[in-house]
This record gives C-alpha cells, sequence and structure tokens, in this order.
C-alpha cells in the first residue's frame, strides 16, 4: 500500500468464510439437532457424565465456603438453643425436684392415716404394655385393635391408657388380640370426677369427641376444668386424666347443661398403650347375705340344715297344752 494513502477495504477476517446470516441459521438449526436427538436418542448423556465427573471436584471445592460459613451458623445457633434448653430443664428439674419431694411427704402422711384409721391399703393396679395394630373398619365407631388377648391375661372390661390418660375399654377379647372402643365412640361412658368441685357425673362419646350429659344448668362446671375417673365403677382406677370441659352452654329452655369435653388422650397417632387389670379383679368378694336370726325359717337343727317351718310353729303350741316337765 502506497504511503499516504488510505484503504477503506474491511479486514480480510470478515472477508472470508459465510455471512454472519448463515452462520447464525446454521447454528441455530444444529442447537436445534442436538436438543432433538438429546432429548430422544441420548446421545449428550455420555458427554454429560463425564463433564459431570471432571467439574465435580471443583463444584465441591466452590462450595466448601459456603458450607463452612452455612455450618458455622448452625453451630452457633444451635449453641445457643442448646444453652436455653439446658437452662429450661434445670428450671424444670427443680420444680420436679420440689413436687417430688412434696409427694413422698403426702404419701407417707397417707401411709400413717391410713394405718391410724385401719383402712385398706391401696391397690395395685397390674399392667401390660400392647401395641395398636389397625382401627376397625367401621366408619360409625371409634375402635383399634391391640396385640394382647386372652392368652396374655387381658379380660374383658381392662382399661387402656396412654401417658396422656384414659384411651378406652377392651369390649372384645379374642385368643392374641382385643378390640379396644375408645371414650369418643358413641357408645362409650365413664365415670368422672371434676378435679376442682370434686363433683361426680359421667362422659359420654358422641361424634364431636365427648361430652358431659344429665348435668344441671346452674352446676358449677367451667371451661378448663380437668375431669378424673372417679373409681367408683369397680373398673377405671381412680385419679387417672379423662378429658377437660372445652365449652359450657347453658340452655333456659331445658334444666340441662350441654358440656363438650375435649379427651386428654388423643386417639389418632397412638402406637403404645397400656392395658390395666380391671379394679373389681383385686376388689374383695362381697360378703354372703346374713340369715336373719328373726325368721322362722332361718333356725337350723343339729345337722346345719333350716328346720321345718311347721315345726317350728308346732312346739310352742304344744308346750302349754302339755303341762309336762321335761
Amino acid at each position: 500500500m502506497p504511503l499516504g494513502t488510505l484503504d477503506r477495504s474491511p479486514p480480510p477476517f470478515f472477508r472470508q468464510g459465510p455471512s454472519a446470516l448463515t452462520k447464525l441459521v446454521f447454528f441455530s438449526a444444529l442447537a436445534l439437532f442436538l436438543m432433538v436427538a438429546d432429548a430422544r436418542l441420548h446421545v449428550a448423556a455420555p458427554l454429560r457424565q463425564a463433564l459431570a465427573i471432571v467439574l465435580l471436584p471443583l463444584q465441591r471445592a466452590l462450595a466448601v465456603p459456603v458450607e463452612m460459613v452455612e455450618g458455622g451458623g448452625d453451630y452457633l445457633r444451635g449453641l445457643n438453643q442448646a444453652q436455653q434448653d439446658e437452662r429450661a430443664a434445670r428450671l424444670k428439674l427443680a420444680a420436679v425436684a420440689e413436687r417430688a419431694a412434696r409427694t413422698d411427704q403426702l404419701a407417707q402422711e397417707n401411709t400413717r392415716l391410713r394405718a391410724l384409721l385401719e383402712l385398706r391399703p391401696a391397690v395395685n393396679v397390674r399392667s401390660q404394655p400392647a401395641e395398636v395394630l389397625y382401627e376397625a373398619a367401621d366408619p360409625y365407631s371409634r375402635k383399634v385393635f391391640i396385640d394382647r388377648g386372652r392368652q396374655q391375661g387381658v379380660q374383658l372390661g381392662s382399661p387402656v391408657i396412654n401417658e396422656s390418660g384414659v384411651l378406652g375399654q377392651v369390649t372384645q377379647a379374642y385368643a392374641l388380640t382385643s378390640e379396644v372402643t375408645l371414650l369418643s365412640d358413641k357408645d362409650a361412658a365413664i365415670p368422672v370426677l371434676n378435679t376442682r368441685t370434686q363433683q361426680r357425673s359421667a362422659a359420654f362419646g358422641g361424634a364431636g369427641g365427648m361430652e358431659l350429659r344429665f348435668t344441671s344448668a346452674n352446676a358449677d362446671v367451667q371451661v378448663g376444668d380437668l375431669l378424673h375417673t372417679s373409681g367408683l365403677d369397680g373398673i377405671y382406677p381412680p385419679g387417672l386424666p379423662v378429658a377437660r370441659v372445652a365449652a359450657v352452654e347453658r340452655r333456659v329452655e331445658s334444666g340441662f347443661a350441654r358440656i363438650r369435653l375435649t379427651p386428654t388422650a388423643q386417639a389418632d397417632g397412638v402406637r403404645h398403650v397400656l392395658v390395666l387389670e380391671p379394679l373389681a379383679a383385686q376388689l374383695p368378694p362381697r360378703p354372703a347375705p346374713v340369715p336373719d336370726a328373726t325368721r322362722p325359717d332361718a333356725r337350723q337343727d343339729k345337722g346345719g340344715k333350716p328346720a321345718p317351718r311347721r315345726a317350728a310353729a308346732a312346739e310352742p303350741a304344744a308346750s302349754p297344752a302339755s303341762g309336762a316337765k321335761p
């Protein structure tokens, strides 16, 4: 090129090969073909796996700082939460220790008072663990089956509880399994005692849970009252949590109040329960009726058999007439 002249022609790089539009169309078609081929024939899968293996160390190396930052934050949050839980556990342990000391003192006083009054010792209820197998197929009842039956000593009427309170009662005992009717069943009933007022009543199951029936409208029942077993039925031991008062509706036109209860032991999700022996199995048998000595048919002869009524009636009539001395 002569000196002092201006060359206005494009560089050789842009003057060689196809045009830009041709390249755009070619590479777009190639990309579309590769996408279709990969979706249908998976031609890029080996290449993708090889790239993943090659890039894995780099990915792990780049993720180390992020994991360190997140792990450090989790450690600090976990340490703070652990310290708070420790303080709460210490406070709870102190409260439990104080309550246990008072409980031991009350138990000793109760033992001395029972001995002083010559009362019968408290009944020790025997129990055995069981596992819930499945629920009953009847949609109109609330029943479950457990893996304990007559061979394990389960009796009809045995109470079934968990850590929250009473769940129900054994209504059918088979050889290896038993049917438990829950307290929320429409046919279930249990005698209860209001721990605040010491008033006895009966709780019944229903569609929406439980309710307290046959309670007068002016009865002293408040929302939040805790109901325990009274122990008067000879089945449930006294003092077991049953339900808590959820709502009280006092109707003017009716003499009874509608009291809805929430069971303390929820049957949903329960896996392990405790089957108690019925309280009547440990109570002493009822005494035999004592015959009345004033009745004529209650007299006995020398053999221990009751004397005939006509002989007892004829003896006093013959004595004055004979007048003979024995």
